[in-house]
């Protein structure tokens, strides 16, 4: 029987011309990429994200960095403010905040095959492209016990219609407690390909948020990778408006026991924007807790994509984990495609997932109509509403008021 050979797209062509002189050290993660290509619906994780078919073309890769606009959502914000602009680390590497080091490294970064990683052992097209291709990894340390009085804030921007590549790995010491924000920003036919990693000791508190404001015209990939250790606490929150593609991917593992972590994110969708949250907790010790909430409220023809899948381990008894995922359709031509799954090898927990789609309820939409609001302003409360949900989850209030105020000028434009 004769062999096939899968034909490549114009995207996979040129990320393989991208990636014919990488250094011997970065040609084992591109080597999985070109054996597998971009992932496509056959792949079960790709199967409602197809990126052979969503993704046209690869733009080349950014050789220099531009400037970073000076404006940015959270300039009101007292924080330690990182830049990366096109893959590249702007001004010198220092830390301004007490308890924090950064450095950066040149080294190969985990492309999902290091010893103990978090990330797919059957591996991912995405993190091997990353790896491969990223310049250089920044790596932030926070000292033991320290408790940082204002967040750092990672500022990722793409200033051209170029591929970037970047990587932050983010070690969280025993007994401190830090907020990371983190923000992408990029103009029209940028191509964004991000990964951050965190690790966390024992007691340990540690906040974060990731918040996709690229144009919507660009494409988004990011990935979060996380290992918790005893007794701790995280928090992540996801907030997306932007990008024409847009994939998130977390995967977190408890490797402590007594720890917490709450996963939640608000996409607000339209046009025909496509937008994956992808998912993985891995419970694999005992007595942790996970709660995942999302909210997607989608208009035009837009796609919202949620896969969530909490793992409980034979030996992780006690574990108690809850996910739900929420769409509210405001046009006939949205889609949401939602897949919720447990894999429980223990007999001793409390888990549970579930999912909705629907549309505004006519008798509340009614209700608010009769007491004189206009039909936009009562469906924008409805929406405000629903949207709050996920993000009273995250705990800065300065961020969350942040988001509050991004989610009331999505819905002022829609009109």
């Amino acid at each position: 029987m004769a062999s096939v050979t899968p034909l490549k797209t114009s995207a996979e062509l040129a990320l393989m011309a991208q990636g014919a002189g990488l250094p011997i050290a970065r040609q084992s993660a591109f080597g999985r990429f070109t054996e597998a290509g971009l992932p496509h619906r056959r792949i079960e994780a790709y199967h409602y994200s197809d990126l052979r078919s969503l993704m046209k073309d690869a733009p080349q890769l950014a050789q220099a960095s531009g400037s970073a606009p000076s404006d940015t959502v959270f300039g009101d914000l007292d924080a330690m403010v990182v830049t990366i602009v096109d893959g590249h680390l702007v001004g010198e590497v220092n830390a301004s905040l007490a308890g924090v080091t950064i450095a950066t490294q040149g080294d190969a970064p985990d492309d999902g095959l290091a010893k103990d990683s978090v990330f797919p052992e059957s591996g991912d097209p995405v993190i091997a492209l990353n790896a491969a291709f990223v310049d250089q990894t920044l790596k932030i340390g926070i000292t033991k016990g320290a408790a940082l009085e204002k967040p750092i804030h990672l500022r990722f921007v793409t200033t051209a219609a170029v591929s970037a590549y970047t990587r932050a790995i983010v070690n969280v010491a025993d007994g401190a407690k830090v907020t990371l924000i983190e923000t992408h920003e990029g103009i029209a036919g940028a191509l964004s390909n991000s990964v951050v990693e965190f690790s966390v000791g024992d007691d340990v508190q540690l906040d974060h948020v990731r918040i996709n404001l690229v144009d919507k015209a660009a494409t988004l990939l990011t990935t979060l990778g996380g290992r918790m250790g005893a007794r701790s606490t995280v928090t992540s929150g996801n907030f997306v408006t932007g990008s024409a593609l847009s994939r998130h991917q977390v995967f977190l593992r408890f490797e402590g026991e007594g720890s917490t972590a709450t996963i939640s994110g608000a996409s607000l969708l339209n046009g025909r924007q496509h937008v994956d949250t992808t998912l993985v907790v891995d419970h694999a010790v005992p007595e942790c807790v996970s709660r995942e909430h999302f909210a997607h409220v989608l208009d035009g023809e837009a796609t919202g994509v949620f896969q969530g899948k909490i793992i409980v381990r034979p030996h992780a008894q006690k574990t108690d984990g809850k996910m739900m995922s929420r769409a509210v359709l405001l046009m006939d031509g949205a889609t949401m495609n939602n897949k919720p799954e447990l894999e429980i090898f223990a007999d001793d927990v409390q888990c549970g997932h579930g999912a909705t789609v629907g549309a505004l309820d006519d008798d509340l939409l009614f209700y608010l109509r009769a007491r004189g609001l206009p039909k936009p302003e009562a469906e924008a409360l409805m929406l405000q509403a629903f949207v709050g949900e996920a993000l009273e989850m995250i705990p800065h209030e300065g961020v969350r008021e942040t988001l509050e105020g991004l989610t009331e000028s999505w819905l002022k434009a829609r009109g």
